[in-house]
């Protein structure tokens, strides 16, 4: 299995911070290390990153870490609109080969999160949170009867479902699901919705498309913050990097 993380964005919400989110630092390492140590852990073979704005300090953070796994960059040189188009550039990855982990970089979380993705039965999976804030920045994942049916920022009000809960960001697909999404990321980068959310694409086959169901792994309790917004940074700081299981020393 392999992972594609989505490292491309400029992080304009989060104000004075010049540096690509995946470099934030928290306990004295990147998002980015932390990301590709508990991937190794876990077992998974290679990771693939998307990356865009000062992709150049990216890489040299790669040279500096000594990853346990093969990592591979691909840039997107117009990351300005949107991961939809990142998710594109790595469409060579969407090849049908085998599962595979699509992550956003820009989480700090606890390995047993990642762990609950990798080791679930189920092909195609999304971790929920059902402890999370309304609002308009959420990704929201609808359930009912055992299963996603809406994934989304803005739920439809005619949606039916049973509870929500907040998607963390990381999702867990077949190889058959990231053949078909590839055909719908390409609609949406050479159309109108290029500048949509990469979930959207998503949405498109795993909720609408009756062939292609997803199920959820419930990560309630489990500590994980998205880093958007200078008070993320805070709360990752003082809530959640407490809380996470210590990794190793850095090296």
């Amino acid at each position: 299995m392999k992972a594609l993380i989505l490292a491309a964005g400029m992080g304009r919400r989060l104000g004075g911070v010049r540096a690509p989110k995946c470099l934030l630092e928290f306990g004295g390492r990147s998002l980015l290390a932390r990301h590709l140590e508990m991937l190794a852990a876990l077992g998974i073979e290679r990771a693939v990153i998307g990356t865009g704005y000062r992709q150049e300090d990216v890489e040299r953070a790669l040279a500096r870490i000594d990853a346990a796994i093969p990592v591979e960059t691909v840039f997107n040189p117009d990351y300005e609109e949107g991961n939809v188009v990142t998710l594109w550039r790595l469409r060579a990855h969407l090849d049908g080969s085998g599962p595979l982990l699509l992550m956003d970089a820009d989480v700090l979380y606890d390995l047993r999160l990642l762990e609950r993705l990798v080791e679930s039965p189920h092909e195609n999976c999304l971790l929920l949170d059902r402890d999370f804030e309304e609002g308009e920045e959420p990704v929201k994942a609808c359930v009912r009867g055992g299963r996603i049916v809406e994934l989304g920022r803005v739920v439809p009000e005619d949606a039916r479902y049973d509870f929500a809960g907040e998607s963390v960001g990381f999702f867990k697909i077949d190889g058959r699901a990231a053949c078909r999404l590839r055909s719908i990321v390409e609609t949406f980068a050479d159309g109108p919705r290029r500048g949509e959310l990469y979930e959207e694409a998503l949405r498109e086959m795993l909720v609408r498309e009756p062939g292609f169901a997803i199920a959820f792994e419930d990560v309630t309790g489990l500590p994980w913050t998205e880093i958007d917004f200078r008070s993320d940074v805070d709360r990752a700081n003082r809530e959640v990097l407490p809380r996470l299981i210590p990794l190793a020393a850095p090296r």
